[in-house]
């Protein structure tokens, strides 16, 4: 499940270029199926930079990745009539993935990311390797990409090598239907391949190592966390928020002249000035206004902004290194404008492990302050009269008590998923690949993390609810939240029921999470508040 913009904001078809991709490309393709096609440039360029590595290849100089060998075999030299079958062995021995295959979301962002690469005209390919590419994207053929075999260097080698396996008609599939190919007792990927007019590619000189040399894998699940945390960033606003009106908090924490003009953070003032708009016109926070002897809310509520803008600062410096990395062309051996057929480093994946860590430690701490405000609600001694667990006759009923429960296992999980892994360098190819960015893990591990964000929050709003209506109900509808709250409330409640008692509640997580995935609940108070930042 995920959470980014709404299918219709995105385009449906996409052209790939020598350059000029964009994030919301790669989320309509990977994620809503938005057709690709091939700018007539791209395909120049693509042709005319093969027609010089052919020359090369015909050349009695050895070039690296052309006439060679790879990696730890980089210095043989390989004879012209076995260099087909060198292109074949190198996927082949590459494809050496294991474990469940990853999403298929993921494996179509690699899928388009490589397209993308090859595009460039920096890769040497001849157009019909691009070609097939984009067409097995339109077919809706999917490869199995598994969970394990990149280190995140020398590109997303095994995943890739997945990718190109399918390419050459070989490997393991699904089809447009789900159906899978490839493996015993199925079809072969060649016979799915025969069903939509695709002929799979035989390699040539250079195009084995052109397939697999990249960061796309990393990237592509860097780009779709990045559209996921954008929204719950918002919806982190939006239940804190709640929070505050569930536990009577101030609003006043949250004025415009406490935040950018003294501490100038531009996610704290935006995150501060969201919360504010959501408690603007509440009856809840006017009701203490005056009378009530507390001097300071908890760190929880008070700092809020703090957290969830120190997320956004987070955010905006990975979309830096995103769109950077969105606009580079990584191969090795790579083709230079001159001509020049140059050995490089650039597949090495560190700039995007690094941002993919630092966002995981920062969803880990948004996670875990909103754990506190739900956990605040659920005891009387801090929840300023709310009944113990929110229950309906608290001993009889238990309320909310598991539910936070599940709520502090996903934030354990998220603070497991913080460890970073781009620290944990392990050499491989006989030490010729001494150091390497665990990239593909970094990012698979901000994939669940952020999931579980979405859940954690998903069971603040909740609590956050029932604790609000309590407090309408025990006034006789006096207190009520300000318009920002009331549509939150609306949409939770049309699948969600109110306080009562107790009854099978994970039916009801899970719908909440649902509610916040779909992005209803974040829209219905983007309108009713005039626009959350």
């Amino acid at each position: 499940m995920t959470l980014t913009a709404s299918p219709e904001t995105l385009p449906t078809e996409v052209t790939l270029s020598t350059h000029g991709l964009t994030p919301a490309d790669v989320v309509a393709v990977a994620r809503h199926g938005a057709r690709v096609a091939i700018a007539p440039e791209a395909l120049d360029a693509v042709a005319r930079v093969r027609a010089h590595v052919e020359e090369l290849a015909a050349s009695e100089t050895p070039a690296y990745g052309i006439s060679t060998g790879f990696g730890a075999l980089a210095t043989l030299h390989i004879p012209q009539e076995k260099r087909t079958q060198l292109q074949k062995s190198l996927i082949r021995s590459h494809a050496a993935g294991m474990g469940p295959a990853v999403e298929r979301e993921v494996a179509r962002s690699l899928m388009f990311l490589r397209a993308k690469t090859l595009a460039s005209g920096r890769t040497g390919v001849r157009p019909v390797v691009l070609e097939t590419f984009v067409k097995l994207l339109n077919a809706g053929i999917t490869p199995v990409v598994r969970e394990f075999g990149s280190l995140g260097c020398s590109g997303d080698l095994a995943p890739l090598s997945h990718v190109a396996l399918v390419l050459m008609g070989e490997g393991e599939a699904f089809g447009p239907d789900g159906e899978r190919f490839g493996g015993a007792g199925e079809r072969p990927v060649a016979e799915l391949l025969g069903e939509h007019g695709i002929e799979p590619i035989v390699l040539a000189e250079k195009e084995g190592l052109a397939l697999v040399n990249g960061t796309e894998g990393m990237l592509g699940m860097l780009l779709m966390a990045l559209a996921d945390l954008r929204a719950l960033v918002k919806t982190a606003d939006v239940t804190a928020a709640l929070s505050v009106e569930g536990l009577l908090g101030t609003d006043q924490v949250f004025l415009p002249e406490l935040h950018a003009p003294l501490r100038p953070h531009p996610g704290q003032a935006d995150a501060a000035a969201n919360m504010l708009a959501v408690l603007a016109g509440s009856a809840i926070v006017a009701s203490h206004k005056e009378g009530d002897s507390r001097v300071q809310d908890a760190y929880s509520l008070r700092c809020a902004p703090q957290v969830s803008g120190a997320v956004r600062d987070t955010i905006t410096h990975a979309e830096t290194v995103a769109l950077r990395e969105l606009d580079a062309a990584i191969d090795n051996p790579v083709v230079l404008p001159d001509g020049r057929v140059s050995s490089n480093g650039n597949f090495h994946g560190a700039p995007v492990a690094y941002v993919l860590d630092f966002l995981a430690i920062a969803v880990a701490d948004l996670a875990s302050i909103a754990e506190r405000r739900t956990d605040r609600m659920l005891d009387p001694a801090r929840s300023h009269g709310l009944p113990a667990f929110l229950a309906h006759d608290p001993g009889v009923d238990s309320g909310l008590m598991i539910a936070q429960y599940t709520q502090a296992g996903l934030v354990s999980d998220c603070k497991r998923l913080a460890v970073p892994a781009s620290v944990d360098s392990i050499p491989s190819s006989a030490m010729q690949e001494d150091h390497v960015s665990m990239g593909w893990h970094a990012a698979r591990k901000l994939r669940k993390a952020v999931e579980n964000l979405r859940r954690v929050l998903a069971i603040e709003l909740v609590t956050a609810a029932r604790a609000i209506d309590i407090r309408t109900q025990a006034s006789d509808g006096a207190l009520v939240p300000g318009p920002g709250g009331a549509a939150a409330l609306e949409v939770l409640r049309r699948t969600v029921d109110g306080p009562g008692t107790d009854r099978f509640m994970s039916p009801e997580l899970e719908e909440a999470d649902r509610v916040l995935a779909s992005g209803d609940l974040l829209a219905a108070v983007d309108a009713a508040v005039g626009g959350l930042r």
